[in-house]
Protein backbone atom coordinates (compact mmCIF):
# COMPACT_ATOMS: atom_id res chain seq x y z
CA UNK A 1 0.00 0.00 0.00
CA UNK A 2 1.46 3.31 -0.96
CA UNK A 3 0.39 6.92 -0.84
CA UNK A 4 -0.18 9.20 -3.78
CA UNK A 5 2.77 11.49 -3.10
CA UNK A 6 6.10 11.07 -4.79
CA UNK A 7 7.78 11.38 -1.38
CA UNK A 8 7.16 8.62 1.18
CA UNK A 9 4.80 9.42 4.01
CA UNK A 10 6.39 9.32 7.45
CA UNK A 11 4.22 8.83 10.55
CA UNK A 12 5.08 11.37 13.22
CA UNK A 13 5.97 8.59 15.62
CA UNK A 14 8.51 7.14 13.20
CA UNK A 15 9.92 10.56 12.52
CA UNK A 16 10.58 10.90 16.20
CA UNK A 17 12.44 7.64 16.25
CA UNK A 18 14.71 8.57 13.39
CA UNK A 19 15.56 12.12 14.29
CA UNK A 20 14.46 13.19 17.70
CA UNK A 21 14.37 10.78 20.57
CA UNK A 22 16.41 8.92 23.10
CA UNK A 23 15.06 5.88 24.90
CA UNK A 24 15.47 5.84 28.66
CA UNK A 25 15.11 2.43 30.30
CA UNK A 26 11.95 0.57 29.29
CA UNK A 27 10.03 3.76 28.61
CA UNK A 28 10.58 6.82 26.50
CA UNK A 29 11.72 10.26 27.64
CA UNK A 30 10.90 13.65 26.15
CA UNK A 31 13.51 16.30 25.52
CA UNK A 32 12.10 19.75 24.86
CA UNK A 33 14.10 22.96 24.47
CA UNK A 34 12.13 26.17 24.98
CA UNK A 35 13.14 29.59 23.81
CA UNK A 36 12.88 32.23 26.49
CA UNK A 37 9.67 34.24 26.75
CA UNK A 38 8.13 33.37 23.42
CA UNK A 39 5.94 30.87 21.63
CA UNK A 40 8.67 29.44 19.40
CA UNK A 41 9.70 25.94 20.46
CA UNK A 42 12.53 23.61 19.63
CA UNK A 43 11.32 20.09 20.36
CA UNK A 44 13.87 17.40 19.65
CA UNK A 45 11.25 14.92 20.68
CA UNK A 46 7.87 14.80 22.30
CA UNK A 47 6.56 11.54 23.71
CA UNK A 48 3.23 9.81 23.12
CA UNK A 49 -0.08 8.42 24.25
CA UNK A 50 -3.12 7.16 22.27
CA UNK A 51 -6.05 3.97 21.89
CA UNK A 52 -9.31 2.36 20.41
CA UNK A 53 -11.65 2.02 17.44
CA UNK A 54 -11.40 4.24 14.37
CA UNK A 55 -13.72 3.20 11.63
CA UNK A 56 -17.16 4.24 10.56
CA UNK A 57 -18.44 1.63 12.99
CA UNK A 58 -16.58 2.67 16.11
CA UNK A 59 -16.87 5.45 18.64
CA UNK A 60 -13.75 7.17 17.40
CA UNK A 61 -15.45 7.82 14.08
CA UNK A 62 -16.92 10.76 15.95
CA UNK A 63 -13.46 12.27 15.89
CA UNK A 64 -12.05 10.84 12.68
CA UNK A 65 -14.78 12.26 10.48
CA UNK A 66 -15.02 15.63 12.20
CA UNK A 67 -12.66 18.56 12.10
CA UNK A 68 -14.02 19.82 15.41
CA UNK A 69 -15.61 17.06 17.50
CA UNK A 70 -16.79 18.42 20.85
CA UNK A 71 -15.63 17.25 24.26
CA UNK A 72 -19.22 16.59 25.27
CA UNK A 73 -19.67 14.29 22.27
CA UNK A 74 -16.53 12.35 23.16
CA UNK A 75 -17.58 12.13 26.79
CA UNK A 76 -21.02 10.82 25.82
CA UNK A 77 -19.46 8.17 23.59
CA UNK A 78 -16.84 7.13 26.11
CA UNK A 79 -18.97 7.15 29.25
CA UNK A 80 -19.03 4.07 31.47
CA UNK A 81 -15.66 2.97 30.19
CA UNK A 82 -16.59 2.62 26.52
CA UNK A 83 -13.45 2.24 24.46
CA UNK A 84 -11.45 1.65 27.64
CA UNK A 85 -11.30 5.34 28.52
CA UNK A 86 -10.97 6.34 32.15
CA UNK A 87 -13.76 8.23 33.88
CA UNK A 88 -11.33 11.05 34.68
CA UNK A 89 -10.11 11.43 31.09
CA UNK A 90 -9.61 15.02 29.92
CA UNK A 91 -9.67 16.34 26.37
CA UNK A 92 -7.60 19.19 24.97
CA UNK A 93 -7.95 20.43 21.39
CA UNK A 94 -4.84 20.78 19.24
CA UNK A 95 -5.01 22.52 15.86
CA UNK A 96 -2.12 21.83 13.48
CA UNK A 97 -2.14 24.09 10.42
CA UNK A 98 -5.93 24.14 10.65
CA UNK A 99 -6.35 20.39 11.27
CA UNK A 100 -8.11 19.75 14.61
CA UNK A 101 -7.75 16.74 16.85
CA UNK A 102 -8.49 15.92 20.47
CA UNK A 103 -5.79 14.66 22.81
CA UNK A 104 -7.08 12.52 25.67
CA UNK A 105 -5.21 12.04 28.95
CA UNK A 106 -5.54 12.02 32.71
CA UNK A 107 -2.53 14.03 33.89
CA UNK A 108 -2.36 17.16 31.78
CA UNK A 109 -0.44 20.05 33.33
CA UNK A 110 1.11 22.16 30.57
CA UNK A 111 0.97 22.50 26.79
CA UNK A 112 4.10 20.36 26.67
CA UNK A 113 2.33 17.52 28.51
CA UNK A 114 -0.54 17.57 26.02
CA UNK A 115 1.79 17.36 23.02
CA UNK A 116 3.74 14.55 24.67
CA UNK A 117 0.53 12.62 25.25
CA UNK A 118 -0.63 13.21 21.69
CA UNK A 119 2.55 12.00 19.93
CA UNK A 120 2.94 15.45 18.41
CA UNK A 121 6.46 16.30 17.27
CA UNK A 122 7.62 19.88 16.73
CA UNK A 123 10.19 21.22 14.31
CA UNK A 124 12.65 23.96 15.28
CA UNK A 125 10.70 26.66 13.44
CA UNK A 126 7.19 25.66 14.52
CA UNK A 127 5.13 28.36 16.17
CA UNK A 128 3.14 27.15 19.19
CA UNK A 129 0.51 29.10 21.07
CA UNK A 130 0.26 29.22 24.02
CA UNK A 131 3.89 28.47 24.93
CA UNK A 132 4.91 24.97 25.98
CA UNK A 133 5.15 25.77 29.70
CA UNK A 134 1.66 27.32 29.86
CA UNK A 135 -0.76 25.53 32.18
CA UNK A 136 -3.77 23.99 30.40
CA UNK A 137 -7.41 23.20 31.12
CA UNK A 138 -10.04 21.57 28.92
CA UNK A 139 -10.92 25.02 27.57
CA UNK A 140 -7.39 25.45 26.20
CA UNK A 141 -6.90 25.26 22.44
CA UNK A 142 -3.31 24.67 21.37
CA UNK A 143 -2.39 26.02 17.94
CA UNK A 144 0.66 24.85 15.99
CA UNK A 145 1.71 26.57 12.78
CA UNK A 146 4.40 25.16 10.51
CA UNK A 147 5.67 27.46 7.78
CA UNK A 148 5.61 26.30 4.14
CA UNK A 149 3.41 23.37 5.12
CA UNK A 150 -0.07 22.30 4.11
CA UNK A 151 -2.53 19.64 5.19
CA UNK A 152 -3.10 17.00 2.50
CA UNK A 153 -5.33 13.92 2.57
CA UNK A 154 -4.57 10.67 0.73
CA UNK A 155 -6.25 7.28 0.64
CA UNK A 156 -4.65 3.85 0.79
CA UNK A 157 -6.18 0.41 0.39
CA UNK A 158 -6.77 -2.25 3.05
CA UNK A 159 -6.71 -5.78 1.57
CA UNK A 160 -9.74 -7.97 2.14
CA UNK A 161 -9.58 -11.47 3.61
CA UNK A 162 -10.93 -14.74 2.27
CA UNK A 163 -13.08 -16.66 4.75
CA UNK A 164 -14.21 -20.27 4.35
CA UNK A 165 -17.37 -21.33 6.21
CA UNK A 166 -18.69 -24.89 6.49
CA UNK A 167 -22.26 -25.06 5.19
CA UNK A 168 -24.42 -28.16 5.76
CA UNK A 169 -27.02 -26.91 3.28
CA UNK A 170 -24.55 -27.52 0.42
CA UNK A 171 -23.56 -30.96 -0.83
CA UNK A 172 -20.23 -32.17 0.50
CA UNK A 173 -17.33 -31.22 -1.75
CA UNK A 174 -19.03 -28.20 -3.29
CA UNK A 175 -18.01 -24.56 -2.89
CA UNK A 176 -20.05 -21.41 -3.28
CA UNK A 177 -18.90 -17.79 -3.21
CA UNK A 178 -21.49 -16.05 -1.05
CA UNK A 179 -19.83 -12.62 -0.86
CA UNK A 180 -17.22 -11.14 -3.17
CA UNK A 181 -14.30 -9.47 -1.43
CA UNK A 182 -13.65 -5.75 -1.58
CA UNK A 183 -10.66 -3.76 -0.36
CA UNK A 184 -11.22 -1.19 2.36
CA UNK A 185 -9.93 2.38 2.45
CA UNK A 186 -7.75 4.08 5.05
CA UNK A 187 -7.55 7.87 5.00
CA UNK A 188 -4.30 9.60 5.92
CA UNK A 189 -4.04 13.23 6.91
CA UNK A 190 -0.50 14.44 6.25
CA UNK A 191 1.40 17.60 7.06
CA UNK A 192 3.44 18.24 3.93
CA UNK A 193 6.36 20.68 4.04
CA UNK A 194 7.67 22.05 0.76
CA UNK A 195 10.46 24.21 -0.55
CA UNK A 196 8.92 25.69 -3.65
CA UNK A 197 7.61 22.74 -5.65
CA UNK A 198 9.86 20.22 -3.88
CA UNK A 199 8.42 18.15 -1.03
CA UNK A 200 10.82 18.17 1.92
CA UNK A 201 8.88 16.11 4.47
CA UNK A 202 5.54 14.34 4.67
CA UNK A 203 4.44 13.52 8.21
CA UNK A 204 1.24 11.60 8.97
CA UNK A 205 -0.69 13.31 11.76
CA UNK A 206 -3.85 11.21 11.57
CA UNK A 207 -4.95 7.97 9.96
CA UNK A 208 -8.30 6.25 10.19
CA UNK A 209 -10.34 3.57 8.44
CA UNK A 210 -12.76 5.28 6.11
CA UNK A 211 -14.27 2.06 4.75
CA UNK A 212 -13.70 -1.37 6.25
CA UNK A 213 -12.82 -4.16 3.81
CA UNK A 214 -15.45 -6.73 2.88
CA UNK A 215 -14.36 -10.33 3.30
CA UNK A 216 -14.65 -12.73 0.41
CA UNK A 217 -16.85 -15.47 1.92
CA UNK A 218 -16.79 -18.97 0.48
CA UNK A 219 -19.14 -21.66 1.77
CA UNK A 220 -17.85 -25.22 1.81
CA UNK A 221 -20.50 -27.93 1.47
CA UNK A 222 -20.68 -30.52 4.27
CA UNK A 223 -24.14 -32.02 3.64
CA UNK A 224 -24.12 -35.78 3.28
CA UNK A 225 -26.54 -37.62 1.03
CA UNK A 226 -29.31 -39.49 2.90
CA UNK A 227 -31.53 -42.39 1.89
CA UNK A 228 -34.71 -40.64 2.95
CA UNK A 229 -35.88 -37.06 3.36
CA UNK A 230 -37.95 -37.67 6.47
CA UNK A 231 -38.63 -35.03 9.11
CA UNK A 232 -35.93 -36.50 11.35
CA UNK A 233 -33.21 -35.71 8.82
CA UNK A 234 -34.57 -32.18 8.35
CA UNK A 235 -34.55 -31.60 12.09
CA UNK A 236 -30.94 -32.74 12.36
CA UNK A 237 -29.91 -30.43 9.52
CA UNK A 238 -31.70 -27.49 11.08
CA UNK A 239 -30.00 -28.11 14.40
CA UNK A 240 -26.59 -28.34 12.79
CA UNK A 241 -27.20 -25.16 10.84
CA UNK A 242 -28.19 -23.33 13.98
CA UNK A 243 -25.09 -24.59 15.75
CA UNK A 244 -22.78 -23.57 12.92
CA UNK A 245 -24.26 -20.07 12.63
CA UNK A 246 -22.05 -18.97 15.53
CA UNK A 247 -18.96 -20.18 13.68
CA UNK A 248 -17.45 -17.36 11.65
CA UNK A 249 -15.29 -19.66 9.59
CA UNK A 250 -11.58 -19.91 8.83
CA UNK A 251 -9.70 -16.86 7.61
CA UNK A 252 -6.46 -16.76 5.62
CA UNK A 253 -4.07 -14.04 6.93
CA UNK A 254 -3.20 -11.41 4.31
CA UNK A 255 -0.39 -9.60 6.12
CA UNK A 256 2.54 -10.24 8.43
CA UNK A 257 0.62 -8.67 11.31
CA UNK A 258 -2.32 -11.00 10.76
CA UNK A 259 0.02 -14.00 10.58
CA UNK A 260 1.54 -13.01 13.92
CA UNK A 261 -1.92 -12.63 15.42
CA UNK A 262 -3.07 -15.98 14.04
CA UNK A 263 -0.21 -17.79 15.78
CA UNK A 264 -0.98 -16.01 19.05
CA UNK A 265 -4.70 -16.73 18.83
CA UNK A 266 -4.19 -20.45 18.27
CA UNK A 267 -1.47 -20.57 20.97
CA UNK A 268 -4.01 -19.20 23.47
CA UNK A 269 -6.33 -22.11 22.68
CA UNK A 270 -8.77 -19.92 20.80
CA UNK A 271 -10.39 -21.14 17.58
CA UNK A 272 -10.09 -20.31 13.90
CA UNK A 273 -13.49 -18.65 14.29
CA UNK A 274 -11.99 -16.43 17.00
CA UNK A 275 -9.25 -15.40 14.58
CA UNK A 276 -11.87 -14.52 11.99
CA UNK A 277 -13.61 -12.39 14.60
CA UNK A 278 -10.31 -10.67 15.39
CA UNK A 279 -9.68 -9.96 11.71
CA UNK A 280 -13.15 -8.43 11.40
CA UNK A 281 -12.66 -6.36 14.55
CA UNK A 282 -9.27 -4.90 13.75
CA UNK A 283 -10.06 -4.43 10.06
CA UNK A 284 -12.74 -2.02 11.22
CA UNK A 285 -10.63 -0.47 13.95
CA UNK A 286 -7.29 0.14 12.24
CA UNK A 287 -6.97 -1.86 9.04
CA UNK A 288 -4.21 -3.73 10.94
CA UNK A 289 -1.88 -0.73 10.62
CA UNK A 290 0.63 -0.20 13.42
CA UNK A 291 0.68 3.57 12.93
CA UNK A 292 -3.09 4.08 12.75
CA UNK A 293 -3.61 7.31 14.71
CA UNK A 294 -7.14 8.57 15.22
CA UNK A 295 -7.81 12.25 15.94
CA UNK A 296 -9.48 11.13 19.18
CA UNK A 297 -6.18 9.77 20.48
CA UNK A 298 -6.60 6.08 19.59
CA UNK A 299 -3.45 4.40 18.28
CA UNK A 300 -2.14 1.24 16.70
CA UNK A 301 -3.63 -2.04 15.52
CA UNK A 302 -5.88 -2.54 18.58
CA UNK A 303 -6.54 1.23 18.86
CA UNK A 304 -5.44 1.56 22.48
CA UNK A 305 -6.70 4.68 24.27
CA UNK A 306 -4.23 6.04 25.11
CA UNK A 307 -1.66 4.18 23.04
CA UNK A 308 0.95 4.39 25.79
CA UNK A 309 -0.99 1.64 27.59
CA UNK A 310 0.66 -0.76 25.16
CA UNK A 311 4.05 0.01 26.75
CA UNK A 312 3.13 -2.69 29.27
CA UNK A 313 3.65 -5.18 26.43
CA UNK A 314 6.91 -3.68 25.15
CA UNK A 315 8.88 -0.45 24.82
CA UNK A 316 8.54 -0.67 21.01
CA UNK A 317 4.75 -0.35 21.18
CA UNK A 318 4.69 2.58 18.75
CA UNK A 319 5.89 0.52 15.78
CA UNK A 320 5.87 -3.20 16.62
CA UNK A 321 2.93 -5.25 15.38
CA UNK A 322 3.83 -8.09 17.76
CA UNK A 323 3.84 -5.80 20.80
CA UNK A 324 0.58 -4.13 19.82
CA UNK A 325 -1.11 -7.47 19.13
CA UNK A 326 0.16 -8.90 22.41
CA UNK A 327 -1.40 -6.02 24.31
CA UNK A 328 -4.59 -6.17 22.24
CA UNK A 329 -5.14 -9.87 22.90
CA UNK A 330 -4.48 -9.37 26.61
CA UNK A 331 -7.06 -6.60 26.65
CA UNK A 332 -9.64 -8.74 24.80
CA UNK A 333 -9.00 -11.76 27.05
CA UNK A 334 -9.35 -9.69 30.20
CA UNK A 335 -12.44 -7.77 29.16
CA UNK A 336 -14.37 -10.15 26.88
CA UNK A 337 -12.78 -13.57 27.17
CA UNK A 338 -12.45 -14.20 23.44
CA UNK A 339 -12.21 -12.25 20.17
CA UNK A 340 -15.62 -13.64 19.18
CA UNK A 341 -17.18 -12.04 22.27
CA UNK A 342 -15.34 -8.76 21.59
CA UNK A 343 -16.55 -8.77 17.98
CA UNK A 344 -20.13 -9.46 19.06
CA UNK A 345 -19.92 -6.55 21.53
CA UNK A 346 -18.51 -4.27 18.81
CA UNK A 347 -21.36 -5.17 16.48
CA UNK A 348 -23.92 -4.37 19.16
CA UNK A 349 -22.41 -1.22 20.63
CA UNK A 350 -19.97 0.08 17.98
CA UNK A 351 -17.01 -0.07 20.38
CA UNK A 352 -15.06 -2.71 22.24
Amino acid sequence: MSGRHGQPTVPLIKKMQRKHWTALGAGVAAIVLLTTGGVFATAHYLNSSTNHGITSYSINDLASNSQDVSRSTLRAALKNGEGDASADSRYVKVVINGQSRMVVGTHFTTVKSVLETGNITLEDTDRVSPSLNTKVTESTTITITRANSTIETVEQSIPYNTVEVNDDSLAAGTKKVVTEGKDGVVEQTNLVTKNGSDTITTATIAEHVKTAPVNKEIHIGTKKATASSSGGSSSSSSSASSSSSANLGTTVPVSEAQSIAHEMVIARGWSESDFTALVNLWNRESGWRTNAANPSGAYGIPQALPGSKMASAGSDWQTSAKTQITWGLQYIAGRYGTPSAAWAHSQSYNWY
